[in-house]
C-alpha cells in the first residue's frame, strides 16, 4: 500500500537550504533516512519544498479563481515536504514516518487511495 507522509515543520528548518552555512550537517541524517527508505524498498518519492514566502495559492470559489501570493492556511507550521512510499500497513507506514530524523514537526501519515500510472 502507498501512503503520504506530510512534513510540518517551523520555517526556522527552510533557512537551511543548498549551499547555506550547516545544510551538509544538517542533511547528513536526512540522507541516511533517505537510503534506509531506499533500499527498504520503501522509497516511491519525496521533496523539500521551498519555504512558504514563494508559495502561490488558487482559490476557487463558485467557479471563479482568485490567485493570492503565499500558502493555503496560516499556521505555526508549514508543509516543508513530502514522501510517498510504500508500506505493507498502517503500522509499518507510521514506524517509518517516526524513524525521521526531526526534533520538533509533525507528520501527516494518510493512505493514497488513487494515483494515475503514465
Amino acid at each position: 500500500m502507498e501512503y503520504m507522509l506530510f512534513l510540518g515543520e517551523t520555517e526556522a528548518h527552510e533557512m537551511l537550504m543548498p549551499g547555506a552555512p550547516g545544510f551538509d550537517e544538517y542533511m547528513a541524517d536526512w540522507t541516511a533516512y533517505n537510503q534506509k527508505l531506499i533500499d527498504g524498498g520503501h522509497w516511491i518519492s519525496g521533496g523539500r519544498l521551498q519555504p512558504t514566502a514563494t508559495a502561490t495559492t488558487i482559490r476557487r470559489v463558485a467557479g471563479a479563481d482568485t490567485v493570492v501570493d503565499g500558502p493555503f492556511a496560516e499556521t505555526k507550521e508549514q508543509l516543508g515536504g513530502y514522501y510517498v512510499i510504500s508500506a505493507a500497513d498502517l503500522d509499518e507506514a507510521l514506524a517509518l514516518a517516526a524513524a525521521m530524523p526531526f526534533t520538533d514537526a509533525a507528520i501527516e501519515v494518510r493512505p493514497i487511495a488513487f494515483r494515475p500510472q503514465p
